[in-house]
């Protein structure tokens, strides 16, 4: 079986705070009006995140339609120890961006 819809992946490189939510449903909600079409499911919303409080993340999802959902990831685990080494560090990322 297929999912057949858009995801909307958000990285936040901190802890979640609760306007996180309604910013990702924001795009969400994009993603369904301009992409989506009749033969897609919703789109789904991830919100990964440094950290998150459970309760934080209940209330502020709680009012929410959308599919939206909100993990914790770790950098060090998610990517492989000898790839770690080639990836670009923060700063010379973020002067590429100021430099373009």
């Amino acid at each position: 079986m297929q999912l057949h819809a858009f995801v909307v992946v958000e990285l936040k490189t901190r802890e979640f705070e609760p306007g996180d939510a309604g910013q990702l449903n924001f795009y969400v909600n994009l993603v369904n009006d301009k992409c989506k079409t009749e033969n897609d499911n919703d789109t789904i919303g991830l919100l990964l995140c440094k950290g998150k409080s459970k309760v934080l993340a209940e209330y502020a999802l709680k009012s929410i339609k959308q599919p939206v959902g909100v993990r914790n990831y770790q950098l060090s685990k998610a990517v492989p120890e000898e790839l770690t080494s080639q990836l670009p560090q923060i700063d010379e990322l973020e002067n590429e961006l100021i430099n373009q």
